[in-house]
């Protein structure tokens, strides 16, 4: 095991350092699209309501692997065959990656949020409407800051399941550390050691990634408790 530490190791912390990239911008854009059908699915329109219903139930009940194949293989063929674009899309596995993280915890991030809008006393709102707020106004300076301090553990712990959806990829080329790992094995025949590495990389970052949510839920219970 060291042998392989010695001489791998260098190509399988680049590929550590691939997988929390691709997560990170995953998480971004999954922030983007969660915040948006988030609070779509709590203004009081039934057709944002129905349109945020049908993009989380839709992209929850596909299997990753599926939307990770479609969206590599599927959207380009959708555009250059069926569309009809004049230039050629085509996506690399990082953009096809990314796509498909945000997709993916994009829906559940628009949970995280809805609840955490949810979770905010009503009171709040009308009070600020009383005010003379607009709602958008209202949702963004008194609702939105207040759910944020909600969300953020979980918002934590949807990232920590990001970090390890993107073991998934692996099945559209991209070099992220399960990828990583299958040439290193290929190359050494042993199967174990790999395996044992990539999988203590993965409980370490995990771990810290836990800490600082258990971290952060105590602060914030600590501050609403003064």
């Amino acid at each position: 095991m060291i042998q392989i530490i010695t001489n791998f190791g260098p190509l399988l912390l680049r590929a550590m350092g691939h997988t929390l990239i691709l997560a990170l911008c995953g998480l971004f854009f999954a922030c983007i699209l969660g915040l948006i059908f988030g609070i779509m699915s709590v203004v009081q329109n039934k057709l944002c309501n129905a349109i945020s219903a049908v993009f989380v139930g839709v992209i929850r009940g596909v299997p990753m692997i599926v939307l990770a194949f479609y969206v590599f293989f599927g959207m380009p063929y959708l555009f250059n065959t069926i569309l009809h674009f004049k230039q050629s899309v085509l996506l690399t596995s990082l953009q096809a990656g990314t796509i498909c993280l945000a997709l993916n915890c994009g829906a559940y991030m628009a949970e995280i949020i809805r609840g955490g809008i949810q979770a905010v006393d009503i009171g709040q709102m009308e009070a600020a409407r009383s005010l003379g707020l607009p709602y958008w106004r209202a949702m963004q300076r008194v609702i939105l800051p207040q759910a944020v301090r909600i969300m953020i553990p979980s918002i934590i712990n949807q990232f920590i399941i990001t970090l390890k959806d993107t073991s998934i990829l692996s099945v559209i080329g991209f070099p992220e550390l399960v990828n990583s790992a299958k040439n290193v094995q290929a190359i050494t025949m042993k199967s174990f050691q790999i395996w044992t590495i990539v999988g203590a990389m993965y409980l370490v970052i995990i771990t810290l990634l836990t800490m600082l949510s258990k971290a952060l839920e105590r602060r914030l219970k600590y501050d609403s408790e003064k």
